[in-house]
Formats: C-alpha cells, sequence, structure tokens
C-alpha cells in the first residue's frame, strides 16, 4: 500500500502540486480576497526568516499588520526582518529568537509572550524541518522531526489558545503538507527507540498528518476559533532543499517559489472568505482540499485520534510543569 501511496501521490503532486499547478489554479483567484488592511491586528509566524514564513511575515506587513516572528537564529532573522521593514515600511515587525525543537523553551515562551502582550489574532504555525538521520533533542531526548514539527505546535498553540480567544476572529494556520497522506496516524506519537530502519521523509510525513489531526482536535474543542491546516505545494526552501537531496536536484525546476507556497496562508489569514469553510479544514490553493488518498487505508478512528491527544499532553505535561 505504501508504493500505491507513493506512485498516486507523485503523479498528483506532478499536476497540482508544482509551479505549474500553482500557475493553473491561481487563476481562478480573486485578488480582492486578500486585499485588506489589518493595521492593528496582531500575527505570529513561526520559522518566519526564510521560505514560506517570511513570505507570509512579508504580505502581512504588507497590509499593516503587526507581526510577530518566531526565529532560531538571531542573525537570519534580524537581516530578514529588517529587509522587510524598508520594503513596507511597517516597523511592528518585532523578532522572538527560540528553537522550536526546545518543547520547554516553547511554553517558556508563550508563558511570557501572553503575559506581556494584551492581543494576538492569528497564529500561524509554519516552521517545520526534515531531518533525514536517527536524532534525538539534545535538552529532552525527543526524536527531532518530532518535537519541531509536531510537539513545539501543540505546546506552542495550547499555551497562546487563552489569548487567542480574546480576539474577535482568532484563527490558527497550520502549515501541513500532502505528504500527510503517505501516513496513517500513530497513536503512539513517537518512540525514544532507534528503530531498525529509519526514513525521514516518512517521519516527516507522520508529523504532518499529526498536525492535520490536531487541527481537527482544535476546530472541534475551540468553536470561536477558525482552525485550518493547508499544503503550500512543492515548494522551494532550505527545508526542501536539506531534506530531498537528490530529489530536489531532479525535480527542482517544478519546485514552486516560497511566495507562490505562502498564497494560501495568506489567504487563510485575511480573506473573510477562508472562515465560510468548516473549521478544521485541509486547504491547498485557496481550496478545501481531501485529507485522505482514495483506497490508501489512512484514516483514523476515534479512539486513535483520543489516543493519540492523550500521548501529546502527557509528553507536554512531563516539559511544560
Amino acid at each position: 500500500m505504501t508504493a500505491y501511496r507513493k506512485a498516486i501521490l507523485f503523479a498528483k503532486g506532478l499536476i497540482y502540486e508544482s509551479r505549474n499547478g500553482y500557475l493553473s489554479a491561481s487563476k481562478h483567484f480573486d485578488p480582492n480576497d486578500v486585499n485588506t488592511d489589518v493595521t492593528g491586528h496582531v500575527f505570529m509566524v513561526t520559522g518566519a526568516n526564510s521560505g514560506i514564513g517570511k513570505e507570509t511575515t512579508r504580505e502581512l506587513a504588507k497590509r499593516g499588520g503587526e507581526v510577530h516572528m518566531v526565529c532560531r537564529n538571531e542573525g537570519r532573522a534580524t537581516e530578514a526582518r529588517d529587509e522587510i521593514v524598508r520594503e513596507t515600511n511597517n516597523e511592528k515587525i518585532f523578532v522572538h529568537i527560540l528553537d522550536m525543537s526546545n518543547i520547554r523553551s516553547v511554553s517558556e515562551f508563550a508563558k511570557s509572550f501572553s503575559a506581556n502582550h494584551d492581543r494576538l489574532d492569528v497564529l500561524v504555525n509554519n516552521v517545520g524541518e526534515m531531518i533525514t538521520e536517527w536524532r534525538l533533542t539534545e535538552t529532552e531526548n525527543l526524536e527531532t522531526n518530532f518535537a519541531t514539527n509536531s510537539m513545539s505546535h501543540f505546546v506552542l498553540t495550547e499555551s497562546l489558545l487563552p489569548l487567542l480567544e480574546k480576539s474577535e476572529r482568532p484563527k490558527v494556520v497550520n502549515v501541513g503538507s500532502s505528504g500527510m497522506m503517505l501516513q496513517g496516524l500513530n497513536p503512539r506519537c513517537y518512540s525514544k527507540e532507534k528503530p531498525q530502519y529509519f526514513d525521514g521523509i516518512i517521519v516527516y510525513a507522520q508529523c504532518k498528518r499529526q498536525m492535520m489531526v490536531l487541527t481537527e482536535y482544535w476546530a472541534e474543542k475551540h468553536g470561536n476559533v477558525h482552525f485550518s491546516c493547508m499544503h503550500p505545494g512543492w515548494v522551494d526552501t532550505p527545508a526542501s532543499r536539506r531534506g530531498l537531496g537528490d530529489l530536489f536536484e531532479k525535480m527542482g525546476d517544478r519546485f514552486r517559489t516560497p511566495a507562490q507556497g505562502a498564497d494560501t496562508v495568506v489567504w487563510l489569514c485575511l480573506a473573510k472568505k477562508a472562515t465560510t469553510h468548516q473549521s478544521g479544514s485541509f486547504f491547498q490553493d485557496r481550496k478545501v482540499g481531501r485529507k485522505h488518498l482514495p483506497l490508501a487505508s489512512t484514516k483514523h478512528s476515534r479512539r486513535e485520534q483520543t489516543a493519540f491527544i492523550q500521548c501529546m499532553k502527557n509528553i507536554a505535561l512531563t516539559f511544560t510543569t
């Protein structure tokens, strides 16, 4: 079945997720959806100094938004921030230095931000990494892909929800991937034991499936916040180049630009039309898309979802109390 999933997903990617797929889809976009002034609105974007996160920050800044960039590298973050400020003449762009793979630090950051800010309208969980070798985080011994791509966003979102819920129309936008369609949900979250065979792409896909499940869980639990998960398509980002290696070299000219990859993120952040769609939906190119491939056996039960959420809560408690 895995071979089937890979073959179907690759064929789908060539048609819909490539640069040509974006150019075709964008012919039907309404530019008025994102032509809005968001002065006074507060946004937070993780992984904001490069790729999709940087382009999202740029577009929000152009429209007057106050944007909090959560980044790991201070030098690159400051450089990106200064570039965006020069281009947009918007000084309300702020940098926060945080290693998202360190769950204690994520929890402490969220608590500090909530204590020092009285507003947050939109959270964009964008940061992502594809680590191709087995590696545990230094301080907490969590598998690095899981810590960065899943656990950090769970803790950050759970911690910031009370602040978000003070907003009139709060949103959480999770940057996912159609790669999730390679995987059904693993209710055990992750294992500290090194597997006999480790495939970073498959682990990354599992993390993206987890983010989709979290999106659905939050949408059900917090009805006054609009939650969405989106696939940016095949995008030329630093993470793609590092994680895909030879495949990127062979297919690089088919990859979307970061700005094209960020388009649906920006649309979900800004467009009133986006919130007419059910909270907990999965989007690609401004449209609701499938969460599973046909006949791929990746759907999970309510019991499996409940076990997964409890697993995440147990890990969070270990590092945030």
